[in-house]
């Protein structure tokens, strides 16, 4: 277990045992050797200013990830998702950053970041190690990439910009969300479907439009975002916990909601998840049922998606041994999950929250 360093844990560090019946333990055969490269791409581009902040860059654990949510997929592809994960973290850690907390600076950085994404040789960011190394992203990924994948990917970076922009005009007027309102969008800047592209890109997982975007099927992606988002809340709590005002999650959101504690929130806040779990398992094996070989490898890449963030999240020095409380991240740090064969909430009713109850009506024929 971890210590508490600097300030006490307001929900402490032992976390609820996970209900999670999917394979926990996968990893991609090569993540040793992604990491490797991975760094080595890094540090050609030397997008971190100094030694600390590349400790810290690194302790995300990003090659992690993506070989735990990806753990049969094509190398090359694989390889590009892990060093854009690395940008990613160092550009949202950028955006959780005291300096750049304002909507306006979030704004202008996000629709700029979108347009290099969509449009390359715009020239609207500033020269910067940053912005070299997400010209050779943009340029392999749109090398590499589909106009539908590419299409789909550019969605996805747009949804994780929108959701920071909410979560920072809400932070600048003082405005703690409801839970509906969370529970709608709060998964967005979790950045799910910026994910899912690169799982189908390196599985060669290929649905048509009319499947993927299928109401059911974009329900049962809805669902895992919202899983992993809400677990990320669970993981990333301490990390965040110093934040004036109080960062928005899933805990805090309910906490506010129910004018109690963050620790008091905290078997709310497992139960809905594990809701949701319940109500995923369900959904996915009706559309296994009749599911082709594309769209039945598209339901497992989710489950993997799930699990694979759990057992990451883990043992993330990123998470289990946050910066606000350490100098510098702390090798071998764990929160020494343990796991639940049943949910917490039993119930397969869907909760009284209409963004998450909708998903309820997709289970019938």
């Amino acid at each position: 277990m971890i210590a508490d360093h600097g300030h006490p844990s307001r929900i402490g560090w032992q976390l609820p045992p996970f209900y999670c019946p999917f394979d926990r333990a996968a990893v991609h055969a090569e993540a040793a050797e992604l990491e490797r490269r991975a760094v080595e791409w890094i540090d050609a581009f030397g997008f971190y200013p100094d030694a600390t902040e590349r400790v810290w860059g690194l302790a995300t654990h990003s090659a992690d990830f993506s070989c735990r949510i990806i753990p049969d997929g094509d190398v090359e592809p694989l390889l590009l998702f892990i060093e854009w994960n690395y940008w990613a973290n160092a550009v949202d850690d950028w955006q959780d950053s005291a300096t750049a907390i304002s909507t306006a600076s979030i704004t202008d950085h996000s629709i700029r970041l979108a347009r290099a994404i969509e449009a390359p040789g715009s020239a609207m960011l500033p020269d910067s190690p940053l912005t070299a190394a997400l010209d050779d992203l943009v340029t392999r990924t749109r090398a590499l990439l589909t106009p539908f994948q590419l299409r789909r990917f550019s969605e996805g970076a747009r949804d994780w910009l929108f959701g920071a922009g909410w979560q920072a005009a809400n932070a600048e007027r003082g405005v703690m969300p409801s839970v509906n309102d969370f529970a709608a969008v709060g998964a967005l800047a979790n950045g799910t479907r910026f994910s899912l592209t690169w799982s189908d890109v390196a599985n060669r997982i290929h649905l048509g439009p009319d499947v993927l975007y299928s109401a059911p099927v974009q329900a049962l992606t809805d669902a895992a975002g919202f899983i992993v988002s809400a677990d990320n809340d669970l993981f990333s709590y301490n990390k965040d916990d110093d934040q004036e005002p109080w960062e928005q999650n899933w805990i805090n959101v309910i906490a506010h909601q129910n004018g109690c504690s963050p620790r008091d929130a905290l078997p709310e806040a497992v139960a809905l998840r594990d809701r949701v779990m319940t109500l995923f398992v369900r959904l996915r094996d009706r559309l296994a049922k009749d599911a082709d070989e594309q769209l039945g490898r598209y339901l497992v890449s989710l489950e993997h998606y799930v699990a694979g963030s759990i057992a990451w999240q883990n043992r993330a020095p990123r998470y289990a041994s946050p910066r606000n409380r350490n100098a510098l991240p702390v090798e071998g740090a764990s929160f020494g999950i343990t796991w639940r064969d049943t949910p917490s909430d039993p119930s397969t009713q869907p909760p009284p929250i209409p963004a998450l109850a909708r998903w309820w009506r997709h289970l019938e024929g």
